[in-house]
């Protein structure tokens, strides 16, 4: 197997990244939903309420800036808060997690409601203040604002046989989805459609990861992720039906990094496209009862 695509989204459900390389944090890839976009309680804001935030562009800059573009040209360049300079800071939100983030600049905001929409922009200048979910991690694990996990992996495979039962059972529904409508991190390809839902630990080039949950679709997947616009029931409807884990409509699996031996600090190594992917373990992991 090989990898073949890597993609960082710096701000959570805005547009992504697709480097050719990128360092792995023990919290996700290197700039990886580091941003978020937050409602006045704090709660976190994504495509899920709001489509059109997917349509806006992101950059990181070589001294930690953010700049974002809009569809209509508008742009700004955004230095990151830190709470260590005695930035704002907010209580934000995550499925239940609460944590503190660094407020962007008031100029920022300003920008932010008069182009995007009624939010503040907040920046996780701590990783290490979001637990990832006990459940499905071990002690110390962390994560960035993404949804659950640090990395989520797509198998290419997968994708062919979703796309095939959907242009089966729904013709009408037959344009092929692309992989960037389930917003993976990693995406590989060369072993057999859904094989990674028995994988338990995988390399991938010069690192080990844990492959530690399934994960659970919504609807940002009916969403085109180049356009904005939702574009009908498809895939959830084929995954509820053909392709259900944990109770949930599943596509793809989420990873951990484990620390090589001798690694110290905050980048345990560097993915690369074209990099060999190898399963190390697999085998049943979730209770018989759960994964339907």
């Amino acid at each position: 197997m090989q990898l073949t695509g890597l993609h960082v989204y710096p701000v959570k459900s805005m547009y992504r990244l697709s480097p050719e390389s990128v360092a792995v944090e023990p919290w996700g890839l290197a700039g990886d939903r580091r941003w978020m976009l937050a409602d006045a309680t704090g709660r976190f804001v994504s495509q899920r309420e709001d489509a059109s935030i997917g349509q806006v562009r992101t950059e990181l800059t070589a001294t930690g800036s953010l700049v974002l573009t809009t569809p209509g040209g508008a742009r700004a360049e955004i230095p990151a808060p830190s709470l260590a300079a005695g930035d704002p800071v907010s209580e934000v939100e995550v499925w239940g997690a609460r944590f503190p983030a660094a407020e962007a600049a008031k100029e920022a905001q300003l920008w932010i409601a008069e182009h995007v929409g009624d939010y503040r922009l907040v920046h996780l200048d701590d990783p290490r203040a979001r637990p990832a979910d006990p459940k499905f991690s071990e002690p110390g694990d962390t994560v960035s604002m993404a949804d659950g996990y640090p990395l989520l992996l797509a198998n290419t495979a997968s994708l062919d046989a979703l796309n095939e039962l959907i242009a089966t059972e729904h013709p009408e529904s037959a344009q092929p989805l692309p992989m960037e409508r389930f917003r993976p991190n990693v995406v590989v390809s060369g072993d057999a459609a859904w094989a990674e839902d028995g994988w338990r630990r995988i390399r991938i080039g010069e690192l080990t990861f844990r492959v530690v949950k399934p994960c659970g679709r919504c609807v940002i997947t009916t969403t085109d992720q180049e356009s904005g616009e939702r574009r009908g029931p498809e895939p959830l409807r084929t995954l509820a039906r053909h392709h259900k884990l944990l109770k949930k409509a599943a596509f793809g699996q989420n990873l951990i990094a484990d620390r090589p031996a001798g690694v110290e600090g905050d980048v345990l190594g560097t993915l690369r496209l074209g990099d060999e992917v190898e399963v190390l373990e697999d085998g049943a992991f979730w209770p018989a009862g759960e994964l339907v």
